[in-house]
């Protein structure tokens, strides 16, 4: 019975239910099995009402939507390209800067793609990158700053874990940007093989790119400042980025000018984020439940019997996220997992926050990997182009990110050079 239950479940899923809906009722079947009164599922969105972390999300959502409104992509591309075109492989970098500053802010890499895909891939073409190349930097360049702040994957781990949002956000810039760095290289090299030419640097077109797109990359230098330096917590870093973001595209540029488009950015913060506390309200009652029925514990158990070290574990933790981000979005999976896999990596002596860092980067990774690469499906959908093509495209950059994973997984001080 419980079996068919399970499957059932997982068939409505995969035909489209929402997921709020698979997670209630998975919990409802649970807790009648259980003989527990469903109030208790209502415990944990009542503690998920007082986390002080929480005013967090809508507000960095707010940002993120008003700067993709406002059009800061277009001036970030413009800013990057006058500042690192020059180089070798420069566009392909300019491409790699824009993408992860703006999954940063926007919270889901889906959103970049669709935002700076049609506006990078002409570009890279007709500087006469291969068709191929171009779809597999622009398909994987969408999740690359889900570890810079203020990433809402960070603030998810960091709520459901209990773990210091603040040391998150610290413990992510480096792994973060050696991962940019690998993948500058290689496009540098991929450059100079294919004999891209170099364009003259032009100090009269970057002043004018300068001062467009100045405005915008104040924003993540004051959050980064104000986090790393103890003037504001994460919740006043929120607050400050969407006033600020509200300002610089209604008072600044003016792309914010009539009451329609405000109406239309609150529209869409809300429709994200309402989506989001659904589901994370019902994924922390469901996991009440299984933490209640000690299936960590079980877990445990069953691992102990066969892993005795660290390195055992963590080989067997990445090959198990790399599953999961095969099959669920990175929210999700965040919910769901998150609170299954700390007491184990607890128990084999892995620092939360290092945890944290290994299970974001697998998952991203996962953003690239069918059947539900989100990346996949968005580049499919905005380049029209099959998803095995799209695929086949980002297997070299899929290549370089595992071994950046290897390094953040067994070089623990990568993430945790601050302690």
């Amino acid at each position: 019975m419980t079996i068919a239950i399970i499957v059932f479940l997982v068939l409505i899923a995969a035909l489209g239910v929402p997921l709020f809906v698979v997670l209630g009722a998975g919990s409802l079947i649970a807790t009648y099995a259980a003989g527990l009164d469903p109030a208790v599922l209502l415990i944990e969105m009542l503690r998920l009402s007082s986390s002080p972390n929480l005013i967090a999300i809508p507000l960095f959502t707010l940002a993120g939507v008003t700067l993709a409104r406002g059009g800061a992509a277009q001036r970030l591309v413009q800013l990057f390209n006058t500042g690192f075109g020059w180089m070798q492989g420069g566009l392909a970098i300019v491409a790699l800067l824009s993408c992860a500053f703006f999954t940063a802010f926007s919270g889901a890499s889906g959103v970049t793609i669709l935002a700076l895909g049609g506006l990078l891939y002409p570009m890279l073409v007709g500087e006469n990158y291969s068709k191929r190349f171009s779809l597999g930097l622009l398909t994987s360049s969408g999740s690359l700053g889900l570890l810079f702040p203020p990433s809402l994957a960070v603030l998810l781990y960091g709520i459901i874990a209990g773990v210091s949002i603040e040391q998150l956000f610290t413990a992510g810039i480096i792994p973060g940007t050696i991962l940019l760095v690998m993948l500058a290289l290689y496009a540098m090299v991929t450059s100079r093989r294919i004999g891209i030419p170099r364009h003259p640097f032009s100090f009269a077109a970057f002043i004018a790119a300068a001062r467009a797109g100045l405005w915008d990359i104040l924003l993540p230098v004051g959050i980064i400042a104000g986090l790393f330096g103890g003037y504001v917590t994460v919740t006043e870093a929120a607050s400050c980025s969407a006033a600020y973001a509200l300002l610089l595209e209604g008072v600044i540029h003016r792309r914010l000018n009539t009451l329609t488009l405000y109406y239309e950015v609150f529209r869409e913060t809300c429709v994200l984020v309402g989506s989001l506390l659904i589901i994370l309200g019902i994924a922390l009652g469901l996991t009440n439940l299984m933490i209640d029925a000690q299936l960590p514990m079980m877990i445990l158990s069953l691992l102990e019997q066969d892993i005795t070290s660290q390195w055992q574990f963590l080989l067997l933790l990445n090959g198990f996220l790399l599953i999961i981000g095969c099959i669920m979005d990175i929210f999700s999976a965040t919910m769901v997992i998150v609170p299954l896999i700390l007491p184990l990596a607890q128990r084999f002596g892995v620092d939360p926050v290092h945890l944290g860092i290994i299970f974001l980067a697998n998952l991203e990774i996962g953003y690239l990997t069918p059947p539900v690469g989100i990346n996949l499906f968005l580049a499919s959908q905005r380049f029209r182009e099959p998803m095995l093509n799209l695929f086949r495209a980002a297997l070299p950059f899929l290549f370089i990110m595992l071994i950046w994973l290897a390094l953040v997984t067994y070089l623990p001080q990568l993430s945790l050079w601050w302690k």
